[in-house]
């Protein structure tokens, strides 16, 4: 068996980074505690509904589902109002998609994450993450998040 000798000195400066470890660990559980409350089942079932709405040839199930001031933001799109997103993405996108399979719906209060994948209609797919901010249990606002220029529909099926 080997021998380790500690002098006073580290001891009591162990002893010191222990005590401010232990410190923050209210905070730790707060915070985890903050973000674990989770959605309201009426802004989960606003966010099930909008991915649904993809599914339909109509813009109406997307348009009640947005606020007026709704903006939509992704590596291609800077902050783009609701009307600006219905030609820019919902035109030119919609009839490329044959459905999204919500992989994880997360938050708390009115903002939440959702992870999908989306299935186009010539069996290509992919990946994507959005962020969604509600209010009043329509979406205001939405910031996408894909890694290539290419995870979106138009992009993946080849037309663009």
């Amino acid at each position: 068996m080997r021998k380790t000798t500690v002098s006073r000195r580290t001891l009591f400066e162990a002893g010191a980074w222990a005590l401010a470890a232990a410190g923050s660990i209210p905070q730790i559980a707060r915070a985890h505690a903050e973000t674990g409350s989770g959605l309201s089942p009426q802004n989960e079932e606003t966010i099930r509904r909008y991915y649904a709405a993809w599914q339909t040839p109509e813009w109406h199930p997307i348009d009640v589902l947005l606020t007026d001031d709704f903006t939509f933001s992704s590596p291609l799109d800077d902050h783009i109002s609701k009307s600006a997103f219905k030609k820019g993405c919902w035109e030119t996108q919609h009839g490329l998609i044959e459905r999204q399979d919500l992989k994880q719906v997360i938050g708390t209060g009115d903002d939440a994450f959702v992870m999908y994948v989306c299935h186009t209609t010539n069996g290509k797919t992919f990946r994507n993450v959005e962020y969604l901010r509600l209010k009043d249990q329509k979406v205001q606002a939405i910031e996408c998040y894909f890694g290539a220029q290419n995870n979106f529909p138009s992009a993946v099926s080849g037309k663009k």
